[in-house]
């Protein structure tokens, strides 16, 4: 039996009456009601056609048959508790482990990012019986009390910091306390970290883990400058610490070159706990954390059975074998190389013409424009909150800002954009800077 569809009107005063209202809806004062979705493009009620540059969730492209043909067949046949044995979970599991360096060997399957995270913190724990948490300013865990409390973004508008947890610097240099004209940033921000361990010591406290996004997003897309991960892990393992590589947004081929965004590090550097999770499933709730093998002999040596009745089970593990197919099979790495590297080279050249660009960033198809009001690099908020809602609604473009003033229009689409998406996204942004800029020579004609 088909499912009525209701009015975009009915849909959402249910919304505002059933849902909580703290789960805010993209474009808020006038929501997009998406039915059905395909590749990169989303399609509303009346059958109108969006470009999405938001959806990293949906990494290999929105509903694609062969991971709906993977998960339906799969939910045909079995799906049931991962304390079953099946072959699924360790066929997956021997895929994964051949994307990352050896000693990253045993596998934790979980259903969220959050979910991996708070595993990561607890394996943390239980290895170094340590406390403390060393996190980068303005990061982002996940949701639950455990990774709000690490999570700076977050913990700054509710209860505040936790005399465990401890905040470096993020190593961004374009606005950071140490930028390009730096003699060595990588060395100056791997400093901050080695400051931050010492000031800990001092007060009788020992570091568990360093928690890092392998690219910042929510901090604004921030590309770290190479060999900074080798020097803080090389403080944090002197101090008794471990080096947990959150993956959750950038993993599965997002920057292109490498499997993992941590690999842009160099290949000398290899995190102790890597976690993993939105792109994992194609939307399908599917993550992990992959450790070493001592870490996780400590985890076991607690006598404390660890098991989660959904992660892993039969059919995650189908779709997320099918996922890593996909990639494999479309190389979707090398389209993000070329589908990256293309919209990063037109954003840089729509920068010489418009001043409102103040930065351009990114590697793969995780790119942020960073907009500012003048050369003091004043975040230009305002901006962009005009070019995404311009954009949504002259052009059916839908992309969302990031950083700590909202102020870096954020591109990470499913992994199947294209290079003509790409030259009409920046098509767009040209027009709508041109507009802009011509609006404000009108103002200030009329105030003359």
């Amino acid at each position: 039996m088909a499912q009525e569809i209701l009015r975009k009107e009915e849909t959402l005063a249910m919304r505002k009456k059933l849902i909580g209202q703290s789960c805010r809806l993209f474009y808020s004062e006038d929501p997009v009601k998406i039915i059905r979705a395909r590749g990169q493009y989303l399609f509303d009620e009346n059958g109108k056609q969006y470009l999405d540059c938001i959806s990293n969730v949906q990494h290999v492209g929105h509903c694609h048959p062969t991971i709906t043909k993977a998960a339906a067949a799969q939910m045909d046949l079995l799906n049931t508790n991962s304390r079953f044995l099946h072959d699924n979970i360790v066929l997956y599991a021997d895929r994964l482990a051949a994307t990352l360096p050896k000693k990253l060997c045993v596998f934790y399957f979980v259903n969220s990012g959050s979910e991996a995270n708070d595993l990561a913190l607890r394996l943390a724990r239980q290895y170094t019986r340590h406390e403390d948490v060393i996190v980068l300013d303005h990061a982002y865990h996940g949701h639950l009390m455990s990774l709000i409390d690490i999570s700076p973004y977050k913990f700054r508008k509710l209860a505040g910091q936790k005399e465990w947890v401890h905040v470096a610097p993020l190593p961004d240099t374009y606005r950071g306390i140490y930028r390009e004209d730096h003699p060595n940033p990588v060395q100056a921000y791997a400093d901050t970290v080695k400051d931050v361990i010492e000031d800990v010591h001092k007060k009788g406290r020992k570091i568990s883990a360093f928690f890092a996004e392998s690219l910042p997003s929510v901090g604004g897309q921030i590309i770290l400058p190479q060999g900074y991960f080798s020097k803080v892990a090389e403080y944090v393992r002197s101090a008794g610490g471990v080096f947990v590589a959150d993956e959750v947004q950038t993993g599965f081929g997002r920057v292109g070159h490498h499997f993992w965004a941590f690999q842009l590090q160099g290949d000398d550097f290899c995190p102790d706990i890597v976690t993993m999770g939105k792109p994992m499933g194609n939307g399908h709730p599917l993550a992990c954390v992959a450790t070493t093998a001592e870490i996780a002999g400590a985890f076991t040596a607690n006598k404390v059975e660890y098991f989660n009745t959904f992660g892993g089970n039969p059919v995650s593990c189908a779709i997320g074998l099918a996922v890593l197919d996909v990639i494999e099979e479309e190389d979707l790495r090398g389209n993000a190389v070329r589908v990256g590297a293309h919209l990063k080279d037109l954003l840089i050249k729509l920068k010489t013409r418009h001043e409102l660009i103040g930065d351009v960033r990114g590697v793969g198809l995780f790119v942020g424009l960073e907009l500012v009001t003048d050369r003091e690099k004043t975040p230009a908020t305002e901006a962009a909150a005009h070019i995404v809602k311009r954009l949504k609604e002259e052009d059916r473009i839908v992309v969302s800002t990031d950083g700590p003033w909202e102020n870096v229009l954020k591109f990470k689409p499913p992994m199947c954009f294209s290079m003509e998406n790409a030259e009409l996204v920046v098509e767009c942004i040209d027009r709508i800077l041109s507009d802009m800029k011509a609006s404000d020579l009108r103002l200030e004609k009329e105030d003359i």
